[in-house]
């Protein structure tokens, strides 16, 4: 009876492992399904990401052809307009993130120096083209020559009859004076001058000048300068030239034979007064002058140098 009982338990036990196994086997093909469809999802994953990346490298391609369509268009229409097409220097996707600071300007003898450009923001090719092409689709008025394209020559420069209100010495430079100008406007200009070495200071008080009113601005040694007072000028000596008798403060100087309107602000890229003051000179009979033309105020006269004849003008 013993022997009957001991093999019955032992083929109890036989059967729980056989169902133990069964189990473990069945937790094993578990397992394995879970694999391959943590696997599959992988692959569905990376094929999705896949398909999502060439259909946006395809939507680019066509945005991109599209764009170089309506810029082609955009190009002809203008070219058929007479807009001349301005070619792009190569470079100029190059940024430029610091600039190093520049040396303060030294005053000429006859006034401010044209402050020196600043540096152009950040741009890439993309932006310097549509910028040209907005530039050449922009004409000042019906038949006349683009801003840009003007030819360079004294009418571009905005001379006015002006008259020194005050002047004193500047703060911080022995050698400018400081000066408020009424040139025509609502409110006097601050000009400053390199003259102190040249004019007394009682001699810049209350009289007539001329003066160049759109270069632009310049800070010379903490105060901004916003016109230049043209001078005839030697290494030796410097006159303010004379406007005629009765002119008043805001009448423009101009020059027979070099009608036009001048630039609102001279751009200092351009160079414009650069190019033009060498043939600024005052001839025999100290009549200022621009290549024989004098400076005249409609209506009035001349203006001249005191004394000083061929001499330069600055």
């Amino acid at each position: 009876m013993f022997l009957a009982r001991s093999l019955g338990k032992m083929s109890g036990q036989t059967a729980s492992m056989v169902r133990l196994e069964q189990r473990a086997a069945e937790a094993d093909q578990i397992i394995e399904f879970l694999k391959q469809q943590v696997l599959l999802l992988k692959e569905k994953a990376i094929q999705a990401s896949v398909r999502e990346e060439k259909k946006l490298m395809v939507e680019n391609a066509r945005l991109k052809k599209d764009i170089e369509e309506l810029k082609n268009k955009l190009l002809e229409k203008e070219k058929s307009r007479g807009v001349r097409e301005v070619p792009i220097p190569a470079g100029d996707a190059i940024v430029q993130c610091t600039s190093k600071p520049s040396a303060p300007p030294q005053p000429s003898p006859s006034g401010v120096s044209a402050a020196s450009p600043t540096s152009p923001p950040p741009k890439d090719n993309e932006g310097k083209k549509k910028k040209a092409e907005k530039k050449g689709g922009e004409k000042q008025k019906a038949g006349g020559p683009l801003q840009e394209e003007a030819k360079v020559d004294v009418s571009r420069l905005d001379l006015r009859v002006g008259r020194i209100v005050t002047a004193e010495k500047h703060p911080d430079a022995d050698s400018l004076y400081v000066e408020q100008v009424d040139v025509g406007e609502a409110a006097p200009r601050t000009v400053v001058s390199g003259l102190v070495k040249h004019i007394p200071i009682d001699q810049m008080q209350n009289r007539l000048a001329v003066l160049l009113c759109n270069l632009k601005p310049a800070k010379m040694r903490g105060v901004v300068s916003q016109a230049m007072v043209m001078c005839a000028s030697s290494p030796d000596k410097v006159e303010i030239l004379d406007p005629p008798a009765g002119a008043l403060p805001g009448d423009r100087v101009t020059f027979q034979n070099f009608p036009g309107d001048p630039d609102k602000e001279l751009n200092p890229k351009k160079k414009v007064w650069e190019q033009v003051q060498p043939d600024l000179k005052t001839d025999a009979e100290c009549v200022a002058t621009y290549r024989g033309s004098p400076f005249q105020v409609a209506g009035k006269g001349v203006c001249k140098a005191q004394t000083m004849s061929n001499s330069g003008i600055k």
